[in-house]
């Protein structure tokens, strides 16, 4: 017989928590013997149970918590690598250890403390500040206590990497001596501004720490979801609606469960899910399910096609007289229009695109028999949404979810605050199964039910005065809705503003003194996500895209333009201008042209130079070189900068080349990765990267680049051709038709 579940609720409740002492909770742990150690390199705290954070073993093991889930990002070194720089730890004596879901405690600032939540390049912007003064705090601990013992002032201590030190009396001891005997303080110490560590005085920050996960990944020991085996485990597979919002019609599961090894067959709010001893049973009972089942039409994308749709986008961002919502404005654009000289006008195209992270999504679920508890295996960026939401769906309290955060595969928005369908899949169908479950999306699975970086025009007005100065700026984004979808609490919030579609859209940084960002609001039924970049993925490709345009119809370098434009931004200009020196900007090439971009991405300064040939006949972008600076602020790992920003110029590459999701009568036409087409090796160009280190708070790097990828190669097809790439990705039909 098949089971039925009726509904399950992905969207997490909120809990605004602002806790403690610069939002963090204090305390420090002391634990016995090597006990610490053992602990720490299972995921377990070590000591008693007296900090969120921090404990400490009388072997000098450190055992710091990370907030921050690790996908490839160097989160899950970089934030703990604060507390220890703050609290003069011996980073050889550090273990880390995933932080447990409780927001309340490890909440990122970043979100207001009440999630935790990785995404959006914000952890250690988000983090620094808090982590420091905890740090500096826990530091005090030792140092108190060690003054006690001696009968000294806390004035004549000092310390080294976990060690206390009386410098007249040659006295010193470790953290871990000091931890058989401290006593902890009831309420945290303060710590004034000036008693933390400056720059100068950082033995961790700044430098080129090895990511703590590294080794494990390279000796194969690392542990995926991907990689758990629980006793007794079965396999699951769903068979999903082919357009969003459709439900199960019809189902004859009579086939289905006659198949050697299945175990049950279950209907799904979204589709019908199968059981079975094996993942082969499990994929060949829902391909025999698809044969038999039916679908309601009641999605809103049944009929959709994404070529048609965007032409018509492309007509909505345009019409003036059309409806629009203002996203962001200064000055008085719509004026200033009506006293220029000249106007100048533009439009851009993106299309939809898939996260492409190597790991495919998968969960295992053990649900207890009386349905009360939970343990759940799996990577996700939010440790809040993947324990609120099946405590919701069972009906339990959320102390009975126990969540192994586990290392992933990449997650590039994939694996975000709303995005917890692996994990239901895993959780409602060990529900019904009794038995813990395991489910593997395969690569079709992900692809055909993706949540895609929506599609978007865009319409570019410029108002020059009669000394070819910009003074007017007017940009109209028609864009499929993501905040409504993805957060509808964020969206209400803001208004009907679509910070998740909109962000970028602006020309940030440069001098113009009169903008309008309008949003044309649209909505598909597609599904829609944050992907690498936001949506100033789209919107800096036509940012950057028409300002270059504006240089070279004034007959402008486009360099030269540039700097003009940031002539009051000094951090920026020197991002830009270093960039032009790098790669030799003024140099003639053979057979190739060079493009410039330049972003302020939250505070993150970020210019690009790509070089790029192209041919004419096939209609192929070769991407030869790519330069990039970044100023992010004081970067915590500068090698991780670095790797980062490498992996964000690829995945760029990506998108603006290959990377493409089209959508027939709502469904999605691509399905693995011989038509649905990531960079290859051989697709990657040198790329010579220089991190522009400075003292300033950090500004985020993970994804800072992967916008200046798209309008650089364009800029660059200009330069080279004067033919204009105006849709991404830049496909050879579309490079051919523009050469033309």
């Amino acid at each position: 017989m098949t089971k039925h579940i009726s509904s399950v609720n992905s969207q997490p409740s909120r809990r605004h928590v602002m806790i403690g002492a610069a939002g963090l909770t204090f305390a420090i742990a002391i634990g016995a013997g090597t006990r610490a150690r053992a602990a720490a390199l299972s995921g377990i705290r070590a000591g008693k149970a007296l900090s969120p954070w921090v404990s400490i073993a009388e072997d000098g093991t450190i055992t710091l918590m990370s907030p921050a889930t690790e996908m490839g990002q160097g989160s899950m070194t970089s934030l703990p690598l604060i507390i220890a720089e703050e609290l003069d730890a011996d980073w050889q004596k550090v273990r880390i250890v995933p932080a447990p879901p409780n927001a309340a405690i490890y909440g990122n600032p970043g979100f207001g403390y009440a999630m935790m939540y990785t995404a959006g390049s914000n952890a250690v912007t988000s983090y620094y500040r808090p982590l420091r003064i905890f740090g500096a705090q826990v530091r005090r601990v030792p140092l108190d206590n060690a003054a006690k013992k001696w009968g000294v002032s806390v004035a004549e201590l000092t310390t080294e990497p976990s060690v206390v030190l009386h410098a007249k009396s040659g006295r010193r001891l470790t953290y871990g001596e000091i931890a058989a005997f401290a006593e902890i303080p009831a309420a945290p110490p303060q710590i004034k501004p000036e008693e933390l560590k400056q720059p100068a005085q950082f033995r961790l920050i700044g430098k080129d720490v090895m990511r703590v996960e590294l080794p494990s990944k390279v000796n194969g020991s690392a542990t995926y979801g991907i990689d758990v085996q629980v006793p007794g485990m079965l396999y699951g597979a769903v068979l999903r609606a082919p357009v969003e919002g459709s439900v199960p019609h019809k189902i004859d599961d009579t086939k289905a469960k006659a198949l050697a090894g299945v175990t049950g067959v279950v209907r799904l709010p979204y589709g019908v899910g199968v059981v079975a001893e094996t993942p082969w049973a499990a994929f060949a009972a829902r391909q025999e399910l698809s044969r038999s089942v039916t679908w309601t039409r009641t999605g809103t994308a049944w009929g959709f096609d994404s070529d048609q749709g965007i032409e018509q986008f492309a007509a909505q961002a345009k019409n003036l007289q059309g409806r629009a919502s203002e996203w962001s404005r200064q000055g008085d654009a719509r004026d200033e229009f009506s006293k220029v000289a000249s106007i100048l006008e533009a439009e851009y195209r993106c299309d939809y695109a898939y996260h492409a992270q190597m790991e495919p999504l998968n969960a295992v679920a053990a649900v207890s028999p009386g349905g009360d508890a939970v343990e759940i295996w799996a990577g996700t960026q939010s440790q809040t949404t993947a324990a609120e939401t099946p405590a919701k769906f069972l009906g339990i309290p959320l102390d009975k979810v126990k969540l192994h955060d586990l290392l992933m595969g990449g997650g590039f928005g994939r694996r975000g605050n709303r995005d917890v369908d692996f994990i239901m899949d895993a959780v409602m169908l060990s529900k019904e199964a009794g038995r813990p479950v395991k489910v593997i999306w395969t690569r079709e699975d992900d692809v055909h039910n993706g949540r895609f970086r929506p599609i978007s025009a865009h319409y570019l007005r410029a108002g020059l005065d009669a000394s070819s100065k910009v003074t007017a700026w007017h940009h109209r984004i028609a864009v499929d809705r993501v905040g409504p979808y993805y957060d509808p609490g964020l969206y209400e919030r803001n208004g009907g503003r679509d910070v998740v579609a909109m962000l970028g859209g602006e020309p940030r940084g440069y001098d113009v003194p009169h903008q309008l960002v309008e949003q044309v609001y649209r909505d598909t039924g597609v599904r829609t996500n944050p992907l690498r970049g936001i949506s100033f993925l789209a919107n800096k490709f036509a940012v950057e895209a028409f300002i270059d345009e504006i240089a070279r119809k004034r007959s402008a370098d486009p360099l030269a333009f540039r700097l003009e434009l940031l002539k009051s931004q000094p951090r920026a200009s020197k991002t830009v201008e270093r960039v032009a020196q790098m790669a030799e900007w003024g140099r003639k090439r053979d057979g190739r042209a060079l493009g410039l971009a330049y972003i302020d991405y939250t505070g993150s300064q970020v210019a690009g130079i790509a070089e790029v040939s192209v041919d004419r006949a096939s209609g192929q972008i070769k991407l030869h070189n790519f330069w990039c600076t970044i100023d992010c602020g004081l970067a915590v790992q500068p090698d991780n900068v670095v790797a980062q920003t490498e992996s964000s110029i690829v995945y760029g590459i990506g998108v603006a080349l290959t990377e493409r999701i089209s959508i027939k009568d709502g469904v999605v036409e691509q399905s693995n990765f011989y038509d649905y087409y990531p960079p290859r090796m051989s697709d990657v160009p040198p790329m010579h990267i220089e991190v522009i280190q400075t003292d300033n708070h950090p500004t985020g790097a993970g994804q800072m680049a992967t916008p200046l990828v798209a309008p650089a190669i364009a800029n660059a097809v200009a330069a080279l051709t004067g033919a204009r790439l105006r849709h991404t990705p830049f496909l050879p039909d579309r490079v051919k038709k523009a050469l033309s």
